[in-house]
């Protein structure tokens, strides 16, 4: 079973480092350098040779090319676990190296890339990014670090806010939601960027355990007695060791629900 749930994660790498390759390809040509002098930053652009410097007033082309750093480390990072599950797939072991965690860490490049991916609202950015209490439950499983900075529980998990963030969706991640006597932690509370209106996402990941299904159909049937309703207010998405989450899928409901 694990086997094949590497086939199909190697699917789901190639897609994903595909529809990298085409973003980076949309970006201004070169790379960017950032050379701290003090507490003075200058950016450069550079084609591996020769430098450019990038005045103050266009910090827009900064913008872009540490977008485009940052979607090139990305598409290594993948790469990178991409050989890893071959080499498993060859019955030889490796584990593959993140080299995304440098570049989303450096204060430089966070400064440039919070323009990219910051909610337009002003209201929402706030709303999106002020204390909310915490599910208690496990903090111990939030192991898998996302581009926006939080830890979530899986892979899948990751995705999502991955492309959530990237698309400058506001949303928190396991803020409480009280329905009457009861309080549920959702997976992502999203509030759409032009209304602000508010929805929700759970994504349940393991629909090939018995005992995990009939809590899912519990949760879901608390969700539609307090009128959050599957496919108007409540976006619930499914997965099994054969059949893992797809970035289609998951970038296709964020633009039916919130980009149209």
């Amino acid at each position: 079973m694990y086997y094949e749930s590497i086939l199909s994660r190697q699917e789901q790498l190639n897609k994903e480092m595909n529809i990298l390759n085409h973003e980076i390809t949309t970006l201004p040509s070169g790379e960017l350098i950032i050379v701290q002098n003090g507490n003075y930053t200058k950016w450069f652009q550079t084609d591996g040779h020769h430098p450019i410097y990038i005045p103050k007033r266009n910090k827009g082309l900064a913008n872009q090319l540490a977008y485009k750093k940052y979607l090139t480390a990305k598409l290594r990072n993948l790469q990178q676990e991409q050989r890893a599950n071959t080499a498993y797939l060859n019955k030889h072991s490796s584990v593959p190296i993140d080299s995304l965690n440098a570049l989303l860490n450096s204060p430089q490049y966070k400064e440039l890339l919070s323009l990219t991916f910051t909610p337009l609202s002003e209201e929402l950015s706030q709303w999106m990014h002020e204390p909310f209490p915490r599910n208690p439950k496990n903090p111990e499983n939030l192991i898998h670090q996302t581009t926006s900075g939080i830890c979530v529980r899986s892979k899948s998990e990751s995705l999502i806010a991955m492309l959530l963030h990237t698309n400058r969706i506001p949303f928190r991640y396991e803020a409480p939601l009280y329905l009457d006597d009861y309080t549920i932690y959702p997976d992502f509370t999203i509030r759409h960027p032009r209304t602000g209106d508010y929805y929700y996402w759970e994504h349940f990941g393991m629909m090939d355990n018995e005992d995990y299904r009939q809590k899912t159909y519990f949760k879901i049937e608390r969700y539609i007695s307090n009128d959050i309703l599957p496919s108007v207010n409540l976006i619930t998405t499914f997965e099994t060791r054969k059949s893992p989450l797809s970035v289609e899928l998951v970038t296709n409901y964020i633009e039916h629900y919130f980009l149209q």
